[in-house]
């Protein structure tokens, strides 16, 4: 045994000295010439061949690059190259460029004397305030790797602008420049081509920032496929309801492929800001004495749809079937909800109530409460959110635009005789719709000459205004739900023969509607307005407002405030609450008269019966049951839980862009819940 452990302690001995004089000899650097030390080379500056960065200021880079990718190749196979290359599709074109040229910095830094010069700071923040808004209208969180304290520096450790040739060029978009602008431009000019839902969300925020003091957005709720339904308000003091100051709204794009009510609204946004701050005085009057509410888009998910088909069917005409493709324009590809829903005929129909009511003594037009059997229907969650945002400001006045017609067309919209389905039937205030009808067809030329026939209102038509039932009957439309379950009047305004007109339409459009829409605002001015008090000095709140002759009755808000809509001319008006006497005054509104009356009330306390106390707190609690049962919310729980519902909500749209084999999913571009 012991002869064997000699024998392989000699042959480990013999195999170790063949390996030593294998090995290279040592590096003695005592010793000139025994052999040379090893240089590390330093990396140098290389030609930048990124394709999406080939038109950054400069023209070499340096790898590893900021985010420690170590060759060119590395850097392209990474997600945040994938993300520039996309980023001009997913955002709609908007802020594309800048978020590109930054990303491209961090990607490819820029090289020079073979060192890397990092991308200002102050660049980074001012471009993410601007373009963060275009990222979370898609769902998408601001990229990591453009995280301005992290990747970016101040100007005292030698940065650069790497957007420096973009804002300087002449010619270049004007969504771009916003470094150093002028005080007006050109953020908020006004630019002739439809906008995303990306575009929409991005010029709303980015008015509210031009315009923080007169301007505020908000949301009042999602749209079935989860996008945001973002309103943006005008008034002096934004987010504030002012005492006797009135509220109105504009709402568009219902209907999913009617779209240039909803491009009106973006310029009229744009617009009241500009000029605004340009000292419009007109301008200035409308947005210091009233709060200003516009939603462009009450349907973004059949507008969508309604975009892809218009993109579609451009891209693949030509002349041989240029025709067809206007007879397939003409279909209503993107007109209902994601549901399928018409969210014009998906309103509680509180005109059929009124029709059945009519022969009652002392039947009311006013303040219709909701019927419970509404609710266990299919109700859209666009309808929902708009119902509860109706509901919850004192909206005075409104209009809801369309396409396909030129004509404004005023309540009711459902006919009162159910044989005849284009009969004339007129509200209570037959006379104040056809005067709000008239403020804005005769400032609108060719809606008010009745050049464009089109569609099928023209043979019921007067100066371009026309009775909703006598044109065509229909039931569960908005406009007669604003006018019988609140105090807002509201019209709708058909603002062509082509719903989706080409983009050079456009600027005649908005020429068109401008001085329009203007007028229609100051309407919300005629008539009178005061505050109904007791002997005390308290505001009454839910005191009614009536006015002899007109079966429709307004209800005072929180602090006793209202404000009555009425043509010229005598009127007796009347103000009575629970538990109050009543109290009348004789009014004459001149004709010429452009701002509302002031005419207030006091009332004095008497002892009601208790049966007629009873009456009235029944009547009251009626109008409160909004949705008693919640169906609504069970109705949503089931679609939240169904297969594809659950994916949406989960993953946004853009998400299977960015799953890549053997690469981790980037959690980053997820916006955190």
């Amino acid at each position: 045994m012991w002869k064997m452990r000699i024998m392989l302690l000699v042959a480990l001995q013999i195999l170790s000295a063949v390996l030593v004089t294998a090995l290279p000899p040592r590096c003695d650097t005592q010793i000139r010439g025994h052999c040379k030390p090893i240089v590390e080379e330093k990396p140098k500056c290389e030609e930048m061949q990124l394709s999406y960065c080939d038109n950054m200021a400069y023209t070499h880079t340096l790898y590893p690059n900021i985010l420690g990718h170590s060759s060119r190749l590395e850097a392209e196979s990474g997600v945040e190259y994938l993300l520039l290359s996309v980023l001009e599709t997913l955002l709609g074109g908007e802020c594309h460029q800048e978020a590109r040229m930054l990303g491209c910095a961090v990607l490819a830094p820029r090289c020079e004397a073979d060192k890397v010069l990092k991308p200002c700071r102050r660049v980074c923040e001012a471009t993410r305030k601007r373009c963060v808004h275009a990222f979370e209208a898609i769902q998408m969180a601001w990229p990591y790797f453009l995280d301005c304290d992290r990747f970016f520096v101040a100007e005292e450790e030698g940065c650069y602008d790497p957007l420096h040739d973009l804002n300087a060029q002449s010619d270049v978009d004007d969504d771009y420049m916003f470094l150093d602008v002028p005080p007006v431009e050109p953020a908020l000019k006004i630019k002739y081509t439809y906008h995303s839902n990306a575009q929409l969300n991005s010029i709303l925020k980015r008015t509210e920032e031009e315009c923080a003091d007169i301007a505020r957005t908000y949301s009042i709720g999602r749209s079935t496929e989860g996008k945001e339904l973002l309103v943006i308000e005008f008034s002096d003091s934004p987010g504030q309801h002012e005492l006797l100051e009135p509220e109105m709204k504009f709402v568009a794009n219902m209907h999913g492929d009617e779209v240039v009510g909803r491009q009106m609204l973006i310029y009229l946004a744009q617009y009241l800001c500009s000029e605004y701050r340009l000292g419009n005085e007109r301008v200035r009057t409308l947005v210091n004495t009233t709060r200003i509410h516009i939603l462009p888009s009450m349907n973004p998910d059949g507008f969508e749809v309604a975009l892809s088909n218009q993109q579609d069917r451009n891209s693949g005409a030509d002349d041989e079937d240029e025709e067809m493709g206007r007879s397939y324009s003409s279909t209503n590809v993107g007109r209902n909800n994601a549901q399928n829903i018409d969210l014009n005929k998906n309103f509680p129909d509180l005109t059929s109530i009124v029709y059945n009511r009519r022969r009652q003594k002392g039947y009311r037009t006013d303040h219709i409460p909701i019927p419970d059997h509404y609710w266990f229907g299919k109700v859209a969650p666009e309808t929902y959110a708009v119902m509860k945002w109706i509901r919850s400001i004192p909206f005075v006045l409104s209009a809801n635009f369309h396409g396909g017609d030129l004509v404004v067309s005023y309540p009711y919209d459902r006919s009162k005789h159910p044989l005849d389905l284009n009969l004339f039937s007129p509200t209570p205030d037959d006379k104040v719709f056809k005067f709000l009808s008239r403020s804005y067809a005769s400032t609108h030329e060719s809606m008010y000459t009745g050049n464009a026939r089109c569609g099928t209102a023209y043979s019921h038509s007067h100066r371009g205004t026309v009775n909703g039932a006598q044109w065509a009957s229909s039931a569960g439309g908005m406009q007669d739900f604003n006018y019988l379950h609140t105090n807002c009047f509201e019209v709708t305004v058909e603002l062509g023969c082509e719903k989706f007109p080409p983009d050079e339409d456009l600027f005649i459009s908005w020429h068109e509607n401008q001085e329009a829409m203007l007028s229609f605002i100051e309407a919300v001015h005629r008539g009178i307005k005061g505050i109904v008090r007791d002997a005390e000095g308290n505001g009454i709140k839910g005191a009614r407002v009536s006015v002899r002759g007109i079966r429709h009755d307004i209800i005072t808000a929180e602090n006793g405030e209202y404000w009555r809509l009425l043509s010229p001319g005598i009127h007796i008006v009347s103000a009575t609450a629970p538990g109050y006497s009543r109290a009348s005054k004789k009014i004459h509104l001149p004709a010429m008269m452009h701002s509302a009356g002031r005419v207030d009330f006091v009332l004095e306390k008497v002892v009601l019966e208790p049966e007629e106390l009873e009456e009235e707190e029944a009547a009251v609690a009626a109008y409160q049951r909004f949705d008693p049962n919640n169906q609504y919310e069970r109705y949503t729980q089931i679609t939240d839980v169904s297969e594809g519902r659950s994916a949406r909500v989960e993953k946004p749209w853009w998400w299977n862009y960015f799953v890549l084999p053997g690469v981790p999913s980037p959690t980053w571009l997820l916006m955190s819940q």
